[in-house]
């Protein structure tokens, strides 16, 4: 069998929100209505088909590659939050299918489960999403897991361990904090059951892409955490730390080379507001 070189990772769409990604023709409700998207969300659909269609081939090197949704393809209904286009959920795994169905057919697929407020409680609105999707299940049959763990280019390979969340700060000054703390409780946790750590850690969950490394026998350990791909939201305006934030957007890639493994990112912001002028 030959083996896959390249893992593509991408989380947070909350597809069904006005602040989420949309087919830039809109999409048709349930009730035969329409929603479209906004200009905001018009200008994320060009980073998304920028992402998919040209950097993911330049650094994939037009080889084949598997992917993982690492949670929250959907929005959902949350906390009272009235940003949906829609609260029956069929009208958003609609818009989650037409958004990633052409990004996902013809390859290896993963979904990770992300938080129950976006997932459901028992992460049935991405289980439905993702058998739709075709994406592997897992070894009880749910095609929605709760972390993957993925050996890239088979055995030797870069070992990658996939989870949602993460803990998050109110302080940039340490938002790092946690992305080094996941990968040093990786080894520990792997240390005291004999197990092999991970060679790279991802979480999401946060929208903010970071990145550590730690060296190790194997050269250096990865912890990451991917962007998302929904602008900010009026919740966000209220968190210490991500109200004066700019939103963040994009996707990674990890790739087993000849000699070693690494990761690259794609990330874009977009500029805040113009002031006003008085």
């Amino acid at each position: 069998m030959k083996r896959i070189n390249n893992l593509i990772v991408v989380s947070d769409e909350h597809c069904g929100c006005q602040f989420g990604l949309c087919p830039p023709k809109g999409i048709t409700l349930d009730g035969g209505g329409r929603y479209n998207p906004s200009d905001l969300q018009k200008k994320v659909w060009g980073m998304h088909d920028f992402f998919w269609d040209e950097w993911v081939p330049m650094v994939t090197k037009g080889e084949p590659y598997a992917i993982c949704i690492n949670g929250d393809p959907l929005d959902g209904r949350h906390h009272n939050s009235t940003t949906q286009v829609s609260h029956n959920l069929a009208d958003q795994r609609h818009i989650g299918e037409e958004v990633l169905l052409p990004r996902t057919e013809g390859h290896i697929t993963y979904m990770v489960r992300g938080t129950p407020a976006h997932s459901g409680e028992a992460g049935e609105n991405e289980e439905i999403l993702a058998e739709t999707l075709n994406c592997t299940p897992d070894s009880i049959g749910n095609y929605a897991r709760n972390e993957l763990w993925v050996r890239i280019h088979g055995e030797g390979g870069c070992l990658v361990h996939l989870l949602h969340h993460i803990g998050t700060t109110g302080s940039t000054h340490y938002e790092s904090s946690a992305v080094n703390k996941e990968l040093v409780e990786e080894f520990n946790e792997a240390a005291r059951w004999g197990e092999i750590p991970p060679d790279v850690c991802i979480r999401s969950h946060r929208h903010r892409h970071t990145k550590v490394e730690l060296d190790t026998h194997r050269g250096y350990g990865i912890s990451e955490v991917t962007p998302g791909w929904q602008l900010k939201t009026p919740f966000a305006y209220k968190i210490a730390g991500a109200r004066m934030a700019l939103p963040q957007f994009g996707g990674l890639l990890v790739r087993q080379g000849d000699e070693e493994f690494y990761t690259r990112s794609k990330v874009w912001s977009i500029s805040r507001n113009k002031p006003e002028e008085i």
